[in-house]
């Protein structure tokens, strides 16, 4: 958790919570890692309470976490209590009362920074009754304005029982109308021991009962065979799941992550729910060590791949690979130990590549005139493609008459024209485009004297299909595309003592850093903040660098931000299809012809 690989992954799952406890290591202190979940925590406005733990570790020192916490998390956090026999088996908590003064004043001055009527009374001198405070407390914890913080040991118990009633007292309990109308968002999806798939699904609203049809995603529907309800850390099979509710479902062959369930969107909670995935910028192929795995390969990693959005799955017929687009270096890794342990397929991978986008760069036209050489289809198409607005994507127009051709052949050309695309000249997608029919022609259906079909002379969806390909990417060439490299926008923390060593990295790395801001509040805490841009494929590089760059102490978060034009010669991609760039080639595997 907190990886930037997967941090998008974390934050599917923090959308549907009420609340959380971010765990900190009284050893080790705050991590890289504790930063960037608890930002994440923040953004998403999930109230969080702190547990520090291991204080029966040698080394423990609450002190100087609660001092790294203020200072690098939030200056909203507030001790609960004190750790006693520290570094031994016998450590344990003890939580504070209203006897002790300088904690209800450290209180008060937290709680006086969202409450004015507090702070009124504080800059007033007035006495603030202890139970005042602890209300104050329980309502900005719960809004995640504060967060209060327990002292414990996993191993031991320490501190647990505490921690457990603060949850209780602190955290806003689940609500929502359970006679209202379902709603619901689904965050994680899974297969079950026959191959079925099993949807968890946080509700927010209504109830969701056993055989209910639901409806789910963009217009898909399917109707719920079994359900159970998480209870108390336990799935158990229920007839429904209720407001304010996790619960898993069977029977939604067609669902997805991120799917909302009927009303989706109710709620206070449900208004956190995460939304579209940013595109995967790194691709492998993935290579089975027994080549008689490859078909359970293909399967497994299409399982993976519905399982989690992150995971993107291309089967290249050609060459006979299978090739998984990726966020970063550390997912291989966890793909590697689930085809090991969950399939029994062990695999390796060849180098990580960036995936570029191909944009058209122009206006193109084709044409290819039923019945005249050099088409050997039964089909006449004309095609015009034009640039798009970024992030447009492709659409497809009519500019012949409508009946000028049968719905089932446009539908061919459509469908087969996003097929092609998805390669573009330089064996990249290209993403944004329109593609307009220009001209058509047809054979109708012709028949013998006993109404026998003559496919020689009759036009079908397979020759529109067969010769859109050809006619596409001629309107390509003459349009010409352009390859752009997708670029990470960083967010790069580190101390201010390094950044003479940082900032030629980053150069070398052609990293465009936009802004920089201090932070720190001591000569030994100043650091500083840089933010910018740097190419998707340096992302990687610059993670490895910074631990020795800033002694260990360098935060770096970084996401998928525009795409820009390759400098230099532009890189090529493997294609997996046809190659109708090559028309004797294309021809000879299609039709069989030279």
């Amino acid at each position: 958790p907190g990886h930037p690989d997967f941090i998008a992954e974390v934050e599917r799952v923090l959308s549907v919570l009420d609340g959380a406890v971010l765990v900190v290591s009284a050893v080790e202190g705050v991590q890289a890692q504790t930063r960037v979940l608890m930002r994440t925590l923040r953004r998403l406005g999930i109230p969080t309470l702190i547990f520090v733990n291991k204080i029966d570790r040698g080394g423990a020192d609450p002190d100087l976490v609660m001092a790294a916490m203020a200072e690098k998390l939030t200056p909203a956090v507030i001790a609960l209590g004190s750790a006693r026999d520290l570094g031994t088996p016998a450590a344990s908590f003890s939580q504070y009362g209203p006897a002790d003064g300088e904690f209800t004043g450290r209180l008060t001055e937290v709680l006086a920074d969202h409450d004015d009527e507090l702070l009124d009374a504080y800059l007033g001198e007035a006495s603030i009754p202890y139970g005042r405070l602890r209300r104050a407390l329980a309502a900005q914890s719960r809004r995640g304005l504060v967060h209060p913080v327990f002292f414990g040991s996993a191993i031991t118990g320490a501190g647990a029982a505490e921690l457990l009633d603060g949850i209780t007292r602190l955290l806003p309990a689940a609500r929502g109308d359970q006679d209202g109308p379902a709603s619901g968002t689904v965050f994680k999806v899974e297969r079950g021991p026959a191959g079925e798939k099993i949807a968890y699904a946080r509700v927010f609203a209504g109830t969701l009962r056993v055989r209910d049809r639901l409806c789910f995603g963009a217009g898909r529907a399917g109707r719920v065979t079994s359900i159970a309800v998480f209870e108390r850390g336990a799935a158990a099979r229920r007839d429904a799941v209720t407001a304010g509710q996790i619960g898993r479902l069977w029977g939604l062959a067609e669902v997805r992550i991120g799917d909302p369930i009927g009303a989706a969107g109710g709620g206070a909670t449900a208004g956190r729910a995460a939304g579209s995935f940013r595109p995967p910028t790194l691709e492998t192929v993935v290579v089975p060590c027994r080549r008689s795995d490859r078909g359970a390969l293909y399967a497994a990693l299409t399982q993976l791949a519905e399982q989690d959005p992150l995971i993107g799955v291309r089967q290249d017929d050609v060459r006979q690979e299978i090739s998984v687009s990726l966020y970063g270096e550390v997912q291989k890794e966890v793909i590697q130990a689930t085809l090991a342990d969950d399939y029994g397929i062990e695999v390796g991978f060849r180098e990580t590549t960036t995936i570029c986008i191909e944009r058209v760069a122009g206006t193109g036209a084709a044409v290819e005139v039923i019945n005249q050489p050099p088409n050997p289809f039964l089909a006449g198409i004309g095609l015009r493609v034009d640039p798009a607005e970024p992030g447009a994507g492709v659409s497809f127009r009519l500019e012949i008459e409508l009946g000028a051709l049968p719905l089932a052949f446009l539908k061919a050309i459509e469908e087969t024209l996003h097929q092609v695309l998805r390669q573009g000249l330089y064996g990249w997608e290209v993403t944004d485009a329109v593609v307009t029919l220009t001209h058509s022609g047809y054979w109708p259906r012709q028949s013998h004297a006993h109404a026998t079909f003559d496919k020689s002379m009759s036009s079908t969806a397979g020759d529109f299909r067969n010769l859109t390909p050809l006619v596409l990417v001629d309107a390509l060439r003459q349009a010409g595309t352009q390859v752009l490299e997708p670029v990470h926008r960083f967010r790069l923390e580190i101390p201010a003592d390094t950044l003479g060593v940082v900032l030629p990295a980053l150069a070398r790395l052609r990293a465009v850093p936009r802004g920089q801001t201090a932070a720190g509040q001591g000569p030994g805490d100043a650091s500083s903040v840089l933010e910018g841009d740097i190419p998707a494929a340096r992302t990687h590089e610059l993670g490895q660098q910074l631990p020795a760059l800033t002694r260990g102490e360098g935060v770096l978060e970084s996401e998928f931000d525009h795409y820009q034009p390759v400098q230099g010669p532009y890189p090529v991609r493997s294609r997996w299809d046809n190659n109708p760039l090559n028309r004797r080639e294309y021809l000879l595997r299609v039709a069989g012809r030279r």
